[in-house]
């Protein structure tokens, strides 16, 4: 295992930054997942670090070496593709010890190393099968035993379950998780999935177009979200979000007015951006600040119900957060916001009856409108 290190990592295409001055360090053994939106520069990055990028600017450093300008065979990385980008007239065996042949071992050696990686992989009833005779999740294990075999320095990984149905996909997952807590090799994974994102990662590094937003635990990008556009991504469902306005010790979010906490009394602008996720919301009166609402949707998910309900405030665009030199927008007056709550099972909720629900204020989120940074 080695660590990965990008400094001032850049690249561009005829003038579109699709990676932009991104510093990141990866420690030995760790799974670092990048995540962000389609286009923002994730598989750019995975792609510079295998060598398969030209940078425009700054340098890759692997196991404390500068690999800039090292060709990718010359990198000790091994690549899980999406598309598995298995040969298809090879079996399963001649695929897992296809890279060992390359490189000369001899075929005791290749046969030993072949049926311990097919017998981790549970892969060993299928060596005579060719890729076309396998089921996608299959195929997906081809693949990654033809990595772990190379015995690399590091694993990149881009996007390697996207192919699967939703059962295959957290099966394989907890195979990826249970493969990595064995063999402790650095993996750098890419995927669009937050969930995937969250259950994988020891760290997560949220990108938006080009630029590293946050780089943190999964629970830290959950409760600490640096910015708008960090708390809007991170999480399922997503954050609420509406425009607010501080008045003395309360913030005004539609005809709700919610109290601050004492700490951020006084240091506030004006104008911010409420955020309070669906699971902050709880049934009844107490324990918290009330408000009443009207459900328009109730979707019963069997363990939760998630309660749809509009909220008398301006619509931020999308919840988007803003760039640089753009404040967050608002739409045309007769947009409306719809808030979500998850509630538990079988809470007595029913559509266009009044409810009464608590906002947990130790968990209400504070943003800049301005900048989309976090004030709390």
């Amino acid at each position: 295992m080695a660590s990965i290190e990008l400094r001032g990592v850049s690249k561009s295409y005829d003038g579109t930054v699709a990676v932009a001055d991104v510093d990141l360090e990866i420690s030995p053994g760790e799974f670092l997942v990048l995540v962000g939106p389609s286009g923002c520069g994730k598989s750019t990055l995975l792609r510079a670090i295998a060598g398969l990028e030209t940078l425009t600017r700054g340098s890759v450093h692997i196991g404390g070496r500068d690999v800039t300008r090292v060709a990718p065979e010359d990198r000790d990385v091994a690549m899980v593709f999406q598309d598995y980008a298995l040969y298809p007239h090879m079996t399963v065996e001649r695929n897992l010890g296809f890279g060992l042949k390359l490189r000369g071992i001899d075929k005791g050696a290749r046969a030993e190393q072949v049926g311990e990686v097919a017998r981790m992989l549970g892969l060993e009833g299928l060596l005579g099968r060719r890729p076309a005779e396998l089921s996608g999740g299959q195929r997906q294990r081809v693949a990654l035993g033809r990595a772990m075999i190379r015995q690399p320095q590091a694993f990149l990984m881009d996007e390697p379950l996207s192919n699967l149905d939703a059962g295959l996909r957290t099966s394989m997952r907890a195979e990826l998780a249970r493969l990595h807590d064995r063999l402790g090799v650095t993996t750098v994974y890419v995927t669009h999935d937050q969930v995937e994102a969250m259950t994988l990662g020891t760290r997560v590094a949220v990108l938006r177009d080009g630029v590293l937003q946050q780089c943190g635990t999964p629970l830290e990008l959950y409760e600490r979200p640096a910015n708008l556009f960090v708390a809007g991504f991170i999480g399922s469902p997503r954050m609420n979000l509406a425009p607010g306005r501080v008045e003395d010790r309360m913030v005004r979010v539609g005809d709700w007015t919610l109290p601050l906490p004492h700490e951020v009394v006084g240091t506030l602008p004006e104008h911010v951006v409420v955020g309070i996720r669906p699971s902050d919301f709880h049934l009844g009166t107490t324990g918290g600040t009330s408000i009443s609402v009207t459900p328009m949707v109730v979707e019963e998910l069997g363990s939760e119900r998630q309660v749809v309900f509009p909220v008398d405030a301006p619509h931020l665009d999308a919840a988007i957060a803003p760039t640089a030199g753009n404040d967050v927008r608002l739409l045309a007056d007769d947009h409306r916001p719809y808030f979500v709550a998850t509630l538990p099972a079988r809470t007595p909720v029913a559509v266009d009856q009044s409810l009464e629900l608590t906002v947990d204020l130790d968990w209400i989120y504070l943003f800049d409108p301005a900048d989309g940074r976090a004030l709390r």
